[in-house]
């Protein structure tokens, strides 16, 4: 019989195997105080488990993985949902273990995915609020599956800052001016997102200007 570490292992190699780019693990009760967290007074709630974070890659020659339809999301985050489910039924099938796909919406009873994917080693949090990933840079979108297994405790992974020295491309490109007060504001950005979803279009291009025009974490 394997032990939770082991079968964490397994499950993030099955990930992958299920079509996940990248794959990363971290307890649940680490998202209960995470930075976003913090910042929008809106602490987490689940303090057992662990969420398997998984990263599917968006690259800029598939555009469409990105195209937002009313009622059913975007073609990348339904690939990311099937892995996912895929994956829970692996386990609780594989090891008995229960397993489900977390919501994307925080509304819904999801959690903070990119602080999940920066707490599980996968990448950094750049300038521009978006996981700078080795190898993808920010081009990446996550889903997280919830797994009732113990995580080993493992401090969060520390580096240079992956914007130490960019001439701040992000900055330059986001037409909301969303870095205007020096950091990011999800307010201004979203205000594009409202517009775009009244414009009556079956699917919608949102913008990615300060992710396609970033070049950190590219490298492998």
């Amino acid at each position: 019989m394997l032990n939770d570490p082991e079968i964490i292992r397994a499950a993030i190699r099955k990930a992958h195997e299920l079509g996940a780019d990248v794959v990363g693990t971290v307890p649940a009760k680490r998202l209960i105080d995470c930075p976003s967290a913090i910042a929008e007074k809106r602490p987490g709630s689940q303090d057992r488990g662990t969420y398997i974070v998984l990263g599917l890659s968006h690259d800029p020659e598939h555009p469409e993985l990105d195209l937002w339809e009313p009622g059913r999301g975007t073609p990348g985050d339904r690939i990311l949902a099937r892995i996912g489910k895929d994956l829970a039924r692996w386990l609780q099938e594989e090891y008995v273990v229960r397993a489900r796909l977390i919501p994307y919406r925080l509304e819904d009873g999801g959690i903070y995915l990119k602080d999940a994917a920066s707490l599980a080693g996968i990448g950094r949090m750049g300038h521009n609020n978006l996981v700078l990933v080795p190898g993808y840079g920010p081009r990446i979108r996550f889903r997280a599956v919830w797994a009732d297994l113990d995580c080993p405790e493992e401090p969060s992974p520390e580096g240079e800052d992956p914007c130490a020295g960019c001439e701040e491309y992000c900055i330059r490109a986001c037409p909301m001016d969303a870095f205007c007060t020096g950091t990011y504001s999800r307010e201004r950005c979203l205000a594009r997102m409202s517009t775009d979803k009244k414009s009556g279009r079956e699917r919608i291009d949102h913008c990615r200007a300060c992710e396609l025009t970033c070049p950190g974490g590219d490298e492998a």
